[in-house]
């Protein structure tokens, strides 16, 4: 009897950003993957292929999911080579397909990562003109095949990517006229957060809304790969099975709410960024979801007993050290005298002007916004007289 290899478990590592792996870990718990276990800016775990469609479709703090297919040691550069070949590609890929590697190096004998793609991609070129007389073509942009190779003290793990583009690109966003948040961040910070989906979630500096549509999504049980126009990596693989992947997407389709579960209000001065989140929000189908005002967050105030804020304030260096250490006090102000009750987040990659919010912190989380050191910074504002100290 044929084996159903759609029930058959196998190995999955999924990628994250650094700081978000014990959030990614409990997306992954969720969907009832095995064997799961938290490594840097990364989690393996073992399931189907049902439960690999899943994870593309349903984890918010992921990056790309990966399904590996070989393991081993290459001390230099014949060993590699022929480490590569010993992979029969003809299974995998067919001529007529083109194909792309990305390679990660790290404390390794090979020191640059386009070296190491570039003596792998060789590899299975070799292999198919030796067989067949052509070789297949590698496309940088969209490749049928997208393959990885982690490199880590010259132990190599090569994986076949079922993500294609990066799972952060949502496909909900139109127009980003400032340096937008990484969707997956935005995930993994209101999952940080502790937010129940329930109660008040307000973003008062909201830029062009990607807080405040991640938040909705999680809110209606939406999952976030149903915004995606560009096919997933697994769609090309020899053994996709359309049929299994729309019972899964029509699943996720079934599992979202169309009544609004939460309160979820955005604030922005700027005018310019409220039409831009208008319009990103609008595309995602949560116009009756989300709230959108154009105020000076410094003048409004909490429209509930309790709630979450959460906000990334700016913190680059264009902006005068006296005006962004004015802000940052500002914040601090109108959060004890206005939100009492509530627990807010500042995400922040200027530290010092943090320290002008005046509260005291209750949790401070490292995270990057791309190469930004940042943090998540938690004060829990009291009502009455436990009102945070100084920090």
């Amino acid at each position: 009897m044929a084996k159903n290899i759609s029930k058959e478990n196998f190995n999955i590592t999924v990628t994250t950003l650094a700081g978000l792996e014990e959030v990614l870990a409990e997306e992954l718990q969720a969907l009832d993957m095995e064997f799961i276990k938290v490594g840097n800016r990364a989690v393996s775990c073992s399931g189907n292929l049902r439960q690999l469609y899943e994870a593309n479709l349903w984890c918010r703090t992921a990056i790309r999911v990966l399904k590996p297919i070989r393991n081993f040691k290459a001390r230099d550069e014949k060993d590699l080579y022929e480490q590569v070949q010993k992979t029969d590609w003809t299974e995998i890929m067919d001529l007529g397909m083109t194909f792309a590697i990305d390679a990660v190096v790290s404390h390794s004998t090979f020191e640059h990562s386009l070296y190491v793609s570039q003596l792998a991609k060789d590899a299975i070129v070799d292999q198919f003109r030796k067989k067949t007389g052509e070789r297949p073509s590698v496309d940088r942009v969209r490749p049928d095949v997208r393959l990885n190779l982690h490199m880590h003290e010259n132990m190599v793990t090569l994986s076949l990517d079922s993500s294609g583009d990066s799972l952060h690109r949502r496909g909900y966003r139109l127009q980003t006229n400032v340096a937008p948040l990484n969707e997956v961040l935005a995930a993994g910070i209101i999952a940080l957060s502790g937010w129940d989906r329930k109660s008040t979630f307000i973003d008062p500096m909201c830029g062009s809304g990607t807080f405040l549509i991640e938040a909705a999504l999680m809110a209606q049980n939406m999952a976030p790969g149903l915004f995606r126009r560009d096919p997933y990596g697994f769609e090309k693989w020899k053994d996709y099975n359309e049929a299994l992947f729309e019972m899964v997407w029509t699943t996720a389709e079934a599992k979202a709410k169309t009544v609004a579960q939460a309160e979820i209000i955005g604030y922005d001065l700027d005018a310019d960024y409220i039409e831009a989140a208008r319009g990103n929000i609008e595309n995602a189908g949560l116009q009756n979801i989300i709230k959108l005002e154009q105020a000076n967050f410094f003048q409004t105030s909490s429209p509930s007993e309790q709630g979450v804020v959460v906000m990334n304030p700016p913190y680059n260096e264009r902006i005068q050290s006296d005006d962004i250490n004015l802000l940052y006090k500002n914040i601090g102000d109108t959060l004890k005298q206005n939100y009492q009750g509530y627990d807010a987040f500042v995400f922040t990659g200027n530290l010092e002007a943090a320290k002008n919010v005046g509260l005291r912190t209750s949790r401070r989380v490292p995270l990057y916004n791309g190469s930004i050191e940042c943090r998540l910074l938690k004060y829990e504002l009291y009502r009455g007289s436990r009102k945070g100290g100084e920090k």
